[in-house]
């Protein structure tokens, strides 16, 4: 039995045997939407075969199907890093899950360095691309010619397109920009800084990149919002730590929350 059939048949086995058409991934500092869902299941991820082990604060790990602003959602409150176990494709199992069992649109949000002095922590931040700096892909070893997904449309226009209508629903100021992958878990340093934003960058974080990579390649449209909870390093004395990473992000949640629940409204 693959990691996952056993996937699926422990969530069977919980009374989940379809998921909602739409699923969130909730990073640093925002998990706490998951316990606002209403009429809700929850199932620990340690509990799912294949699923991460989240071991950084602010991940609880664990699969929350309930409502959301009355529609039916799938809350991922948590998510697997690469720099945790070294694994590009942590998110693997959960994200080929959630689209077996009926999944089509994925919600990612992070906590990232922003790399304009003018977005002041905590800013909003949708994603339009992304630069791949930490060299590696979830995808390699897959033996099959599928692994060669095109990511020209990696965020998806029409969800681009109704997040900047729940911005303006919800009163919330949502730049967008490119996010650059770097693997973690040490901070950028200032002359990686620079040079991000030569290359075109506006943000920087260590995950979303694979899971977008993941998505695509079970044909998932995916929409992301970076929670900007740092200058990036020697950024308007800029020097990150995973405390001021905490710290933004419960800052900056009311305001995501609000973001999240008017996006959730748009969707049929």
């Amino acid at each position: 039995m693959t990691d996952l059939d056993a996937a699926l048949a422990a969530l069977a086995q919980r009374g989940v045997t379809s998921l909602p058409p739409l699923g969130l991934v909730l990073g640093s500092g925002l998990g706490p939407l998951a316990d606002e869902a209403e009429n809700a299941v929850s199932i620990p991820y340690a509990e799912i075969p294949g699923f991460p082990q989240p071991s950084v604060a602010g991940h609880k790990g664990r699969l929350v199907v309930g409502e959301l602003e009355g529609r039916r959602v799938a809350l991922f409150q948590g998510r697997g890093h690469y720099y945790e176990r070294g694994r590009a494709d942590a998110m693997a199992v959960l994200i080929e899950a959630f689209k077996r069992l009926g999944g089509s649109t994925l919600f990612l949000t992070n906590a990232a360095g922003g790399l304009h002095t003018d977005w002041t922590p905590p800013s909003l931040v949708a994603i339009t691309d992304h630069i791949n700096f930490a060299g590696v892909n979830p995808l390699i070893g897959r033996a099959s010619d599928d692994r060669f997904v095109p990511l020209t449309r990696a965020y998806d226009p029409a969800l681009l397109e109704a997040l900047r209508a729940a911005g303006a629903e919800a009163n919330v100021t949502l730049r967008e920009g490119v996010y650059m992958w770097f693997n973690g878990p040490s901070f950028e340093t200032p002359a990686e800084i620079r040079m991000a934003k030569l290359l075109g960058a506006d943000l920087v974080g260590m995950s979303t990149v694979p899971e977008v990579i993941l998505a695509r390649l079970h044909g998932l449209s995916c929409v992301a919002v970076s929670l900007v909870t740092n200058f990036a390093a020697g950024l308007s004395g800029g020097d990150p730590s995973h405390a001021e990473t905490q710290e933004y992000a419960a800052k900056g949640s009311a305001d995501f929350r609000r973001l999240l629940r008017a996006f959730v409204k748009t969707q049929a």
